[in-house]
């Protein structure tokens, strides 16, 4: 269809991964960044989009001046979603800085709000706020770019007790989730690896006439937490149930995702604050960018109990 180099950061991660599957089976030529070794934790995807035709990897550190100077060499369009790897606001600059001397004509960087700069005595979330600050960069500095907000990952969900989106299974073979939402304040809700490739391939398709420097809220669903149990309940045959209360950490965290829980905790859970901040609504232009999204009872269905199969959990048989 196209011919055309589209680099993409961050390859290995559910939002990378599913932009280089739909834009290399449409005939985009994808240079794909990743930092993890074929062998490491991500390596599976790795060697996956290896082997897929119209995809080339470039193994290396961001930080490497030498590497990200040659990345968008040819390139046409670029995909970028950074995290900590390290100074992500130096890494993020870098990568703008690189892309705009390259000549990329279109820059799709995976932003998120800055909910402190809103002036209602929110915090910041730490690891959403340096994604605002490079799309402010990126800004400054005239590069062509269309920004992407992403709801909550359907994704996010596990039985395996990590913080905020375990789903919890019990003795008696129900589901619990304990999260410091408001039962019934609507959430906006994203199946990243189905959906955000192909929202993105019809942005670099419309093209900045439509989308320069544009924010998208890329979310498919709003649904509530007790919605969403609900979901999980319809697909899974086994009641779910929701129950607001704080964050609970049960195994060994890094320090930064800690710092981003306890900001959000207070964010979502004391303020209730608006997920993409007061401006910005969900589903409206991620409906019109792609309408065959899956949605959270399919996910719960179809793809939970094989990414729990997948971390060795037996519960589905």
């Amino acid at each position: 269809m196209t011919g055309k180099i589209l680099v993409i950061v961050n390859t290995t991660g559910r939002q990378g991964a599913s932009v280089a599957r739909v834009a290399a089976a449409v005939g985009y030529q994808v240079r794909a960044h990743v930092t993890t070794k074929l062998s490491e934790k991500d390596g599976a995807v790795a060697k996956e989009l290896r082997e897929r035709k119209n995809i080339a990897l470039v193994e290396g550190s961001l930080e490497d001046k030498k590497l990200v100077s040659k990345l968008f060499d040819g390139a046409q369009r670029a995909f970028i979603n950074t995290i900590s790897w390290g100074d992500e606001i130096a890494i993020g600059k870098s990568l703008a800085d690189a892309a705009k001397k390259a000549g990329v004509q279109h820059y799709i960087y995976s932003s998120m709000p800055d909910h402190g700069a809103f002036g209602r005595g929110w915090p910041t979330l730490p690891m959403w706020g340096v994604k605002f600050t490079v799309e402010n960069y990126i800004r400054q500095i005239g590069l062509p770019a269309t920004f992407l907000y992403t709801g909550i990952y359907n994704n996010n969900f596990t039985s395996l007790p990590y913080p905020l989106f375990c789903m919890k299974l019990l003795q008696d073979g129900s589901f619990q989730w304990t999260a410091p939402f408001h039962p019934d304040k609507p959430l906006p809700w994203l199946d990243a690896e189905h959906d955000v490739g192909p929202a993105v391939v019809q942005i670099l398709k419309d093209g900045l006439k439509k989308w320069s420097g544009h924010r998208i809220a890329l979310a498919y669903e709003l649904l509530t937490p007790r919605q969403v149990c609900a979901a999980f309940s319809r697909a899974l045959r086994r009641p779910c149930k929701y129950i607001r209360g704080p964050i609970k950490t049960e195994v060994s965290i890094p320090s930064g995702y800690r710092s981003q829980l306890e900001a959000l905790e207070e964010l979502f859970g004391k303020h209730e604050a608006p997920y993409f901040g007061p401006d910005m609504q969900a589903p409206a232009e991620a409906l019109g960018l792609w309408e065959g999204y899956r949605g959270m009872e399919e996910y719960a269905r179809e793809v939970f109990p094989l990414e729990e199969a997948a971390n060795g959990l037996t519960w589905m048989h």
